[in-house]
């Protein structure tokens, strides 16, 4: 998936593709709008829905911002909305439902980061113009005042909508300055939309990189994730490391610029990555759910994490990076935890850089049946992924070697397709369950029958499905030889 080079848009456009979405929104924020008003306050519909309004991308999630108090919020929507919560009451927000369209309400409000603290600071505003004032970017920063439907774009964000770039409303340095995470949004945006970040943003991001460690890891995990799973996540990774702030959030990324990768030496390991991670997601097709999918991808992006600690230059000038997926593994599932990742995330990632190599030792099809069952048993429930990360591994331009290893992996994965038909692969268990194992050797419920279990497993790992009399008899030669040590 290329990095996008897309044209400007035309006003013109954008005014009939807001139109549209305004018939489609239009029963939600006229009723509300209305109900507001007439209990005399402000409401409009801001930020990201006015926006997106623009470029044609419908969505359910719309966001207003208002002159009441989240208590007086709250009593407006009662009776309106179907269900109601409060967990951004701290915040000025009051969330809710109505019908298929989920809406957040906010207070007028300003935020300041103390330059020690990891959260912000929230203070209530008293109009429209000031609570647009403090929003990132231009493009998010216009608003439609209900219920009369009246534009509001105080600092041209149309403009820079059209032209697709992003500018800050005030100057760059003191919106980044009141919330940090703002740098980590423009490379997402970046990534999500196909937008340019204007010069001017670029270098206060470059200038202020180290404020981001201020921000929670929780709030910088969120925007990774959004951005890794975004359409052109290349162009908002290449932002993160060009401006050092990849440096303080994912530094793995950047290390491996300095790193060539033996296999490709026409490209350093780094580029080679994002390539990786672009192919795999024009392979996410393959995935049960489709994509985006954020382990597959970041997978992707961390699978050579482990090359510039294990570089080892040989004798003859070439460059070794022995052992590292495992280093890798090792190194990902430390970032991912002080990114506060959830385990099963943590797990699936990890296990999918650790097993990245092993395709390679299968050849041109040398491994035994035993070897693709441990290579299925080891892949567990990220089998699927691991194809795709293997698949997407391949950056070569020899279109005969890259050819030859489409051709292997196809080949491989016909293999486990057949023995999977043929002995459930997916859940491998040994020929005797614990109970006849119990039942064969008189033994008790203990650790030796888990030594007798995974004796038969690695039997049944090595020779494929044995009929009951067959099993037996290699337990019971197992148990002799155990009991005359």
């Amino acid at each position: 998936m290329s990095d996008p080079a897309l044209p400007p848009l035309q006003i013109a456009d954008v005014q009939r593709t807001v139109a549209g979405e305004l018939e489609r929104i239009g029963p939600v924020i006229d009723e509300l709008g209305a109900r507001f008003a007439d209990a005399g306050h402000e409401l409009a519909l801001v930020g990201g829905p006015v926006r997106d309004a623009m470029l044609g991308r419908l969505q359910n999630d719309l966001d207003f911002t208002t002159s009441a108090r989240p208590e007086v919020t709250e009593k407006l929507v009662r009776g309106w909305a179907d269900a109601i919560w409060d967990l951004g009451r701290a915040f000025g927000t009051i969330g809710c439902r109505k019908g298929p369209w989920q809406v957040e309400i906010t207070t007028y409000r300003s935020e300041t980061y103390d330059p020690s603290s990891r959260k912000p600071d929230v203070d209530y505003g008293d109009n429209l113009a000031g609570d647009l004032g403090r929003r990132d970017f231009t493009v998010n920063a216009m608003a439609m005042s209900l219920p009369g439907r009246t534009f509001e774009d105080p600092f041209g964000g149309v403009v820079d909508l059209a032209a697709r770039v992003l500018r800050t409303p005030g100057t760059p340095e003191s919106s980044f300055s009141d919330d940090p995470l703002r740098m980590m949004r423009a490379a997402r945006f970046a990534a999500q939309l196909g937008f340019t970040v204007a010069p001017e943003v670029v270098a206060a991001m470059t200038d202020m990189a180290e404020r981001i460690t201020i921000v929670s890891a929780e709030r910088v995990r969120d925007e990774l994730v959004k951005l890794v799973e975004a359409p052109w996540p290349r162009r908002g990774l290449t932002l993160l490391v060009e401006t050092g702030l990849a440096a303080y959030v994912l530094p793995e990324l950047p290390a491996l610029a300095l790193e060539r990768d033996e296999h490709h030496r026409h490209k350093d390991v780094y580029q080679h990555t994002l390539t990786v991670l672009e192919q795999s997601i024009e392979l996410e097709d393959r995935l049960d759910g489709g994509g985006p999918d954020f382990v597959s991808r970041f997978a992707a992006l961390m699978h050579d994490v482990g090359k510039p600690k294990t570089r080892r230059f040989v004798d003859d000038g070439t460059v070794t990076f022995h052992h590292h997926d495992v280093v890798g593994a090792k190194l990902t599932r430390k970032r991912m935890q002080a990114l506060r990742f959830s385990n099963d995330t943590i797990d699936a990632v990890a296990k999918l850089v650790e097993l990245h190599l092993r395709f390679h030792g299968y050849g041109t099809g040398e491994w035994t049946d035993s070897a693709v069952r441990r290579y299925v048993r080891d892949a567990g429930d990220q089998l699927t992924r691991l194809h795709v990360l293997t698949r997407a591994d391949c950056t070569t331009r020899n279109k005969r070697k890259a050819e030859r290893l489409r051709r292997t992996y196809d080949d491989l994965e016909a293999r486990i397709a057949r023995l999977s038909e043929q002995e459930e692969l997916a859940s491998i268990r040994p020929d005797l369950d614990g109970t006849q194992i119990m039942e064969i050797l008189d033994l008790p419920p203990g650790p030796v029958v888990g030594e007798a279990y995974r004796f038969l497993l690695e039997l049944r790992m090595e020779e494929g499905p044995q009929p009951y009399d067959a099993a037996r008899d290699a337990l019971l030669t197992w148990w002799a030889a155990r009991s005359a040590e």
